[in-house]
């Protein structure tokens, strides 16, 4: 879970894709997959509901209240959207994670404006998902050319229904040729690993903590995601963990974090930057393109630590782990003032939006 100085953050995961493509599908996989996490979800056009995670997924549908242009980008503006944000961001809601469903017809550049010009202090972007069907993608592309420019603007793309394309290889290179640096998953069934997209809340609650042993679990209970052709869930995508015991350099990391390749998904953690803010350790955020720092006072006792998860698809994980390490400071005594400038750039409130 990400944390900001002055309380938490709840990502706010648009989910978009056409009509047929297994948006419900995938929402209703994550329901039933999310351990003891509150999934929240403004559903299809206008409704704001919450969810119990550990609740029947087949909830979800009658509790949706619907307009009826069928298009939440045109229902509501950014200040209407807060109103139903408000509501699931509420701390007593208990929320970790809210799902804005598009319609088949919304357009997904509109919602992830609305999301990133919220004013709620208590969300952050937790990317865009566009689900699309491998066996009608041929089709979908001829119908509605504009896919083309939906998947460039992906963070995360699942290509579903593998199983029912005769060529789904050829359809995963053609999907992988359109997007812009974003991960790229097969899945069956919309059965896609939560890590993707938010920190599953472990069976006893760790307040403060990176969930390690949830991303790298063994799910012996999970007969049924690894039949078929879906396999192992993490066989998926790649991750890589790293933790340093000594400070990292700004500007090193703000260069790795920039030059960040194509299918790493999401980076989440807490970095120390030693003498350049001795007072805070820094939490990340960043999911596709977008990126975030949260500075906030060391806890009392704590290990001054870097702790950082990396999740995506097709990643040189030996490259990654190097790339890090070359991160690790040089051990200079003193911090000059213009080091954090390119770490400022990330900071809410510091800049502006590099991801608007």
């Amino acid at each position: 879970m990400v944390v900001r100085s002055g309380g938490r953050q709840i990502p706010v995961v648009v989910l978009a894709g056409f009509l047929g493509s297994g948006k419900t599908t995938l929402l209703n996989h994550l329901l039933h997959r999310s351990g003891g996490s509150r999934i929240g979800a403004v559903v299809n056009d206008f409704g704001a509901i919450e969810i119990d995670a550990m609740a029947v997924a087949g909830a979800l549908g009658d509790s949706t209240v619907s307009l009826g242009n069928g298009c939440l980008c045109c229902a509501v503006d950014s200040s209407e959207l807060d109103v139903y944000l408000e509501r699931l961001a509420r701390p007593e809601a208990r929320i970790d994670v809210v799902v804005i469903e598009a319609s088949g017809l919304a357009e997904p550049q509109e919602l992830v404006r609305m999301v990133l010009a919220s004013e709620h202090p208590g969300i952050v972007y937790g990317g865009l998902v566009e689900v699309v069907d491998a066996a009608e993608f041929d089709d979908t592309r001829a119908r509605h050319p504009e896919i083309d420019r939906h998947l460039a603007l992906a963070d995360l793309v699942v290509v579903n229904k593998v199983d029912r394309a005769p060529d789904a290889g050829r359809v995963l290179g053609l999907v992988r040729s359109l997007v812009d640096r974003a991960a790229v998953v097969p899945a069956t069934h919309g059965r896609v690993d939560p890590e993707f997209l938010f920190d599953c809340r472990p069976a006893e609650e760790r307040v403060g903590q990176l969930s390690f042993d949830d991303l790298h679990r063994d799910d012996h209970d999970d007969h049924d995601d690894h039949a078929g052709h879906m396999g192992h869930l993490h066989s998926g995508y790649d991750s890589v963990s790293f933790a340093s015991g000594r400070p990292l350099d700004p500007r090193r990391l703000i260069r790795f974090l920039d030059s960040r390749p194509e299918g790493l998904y999401r980076i989440k953690g807490y970095v120390d930057f030693g003498p350049y803010d001795a007072g805070n350790r820094y939490a990340v955020h960043a999911v596709g393109r977008f990126l975030r720092f949260y500075p906030e006072p060391w806890p009392a006792g704590a290990e001054r630590l870097t702790q950082l998860v990396l999740i995506g698809t097709g990643l040189d994980t030996a490259a990654l782990g190097a790339e890090l390490e070359a991160c690790v400071s040089d051990g200079a005594p003193h911090a000059d003032e213009q080091g954090m400038w390119g770490v400022l750039r990330y900071v809410q409130g510091a800049a502006e939006d590099p991801a608007a």
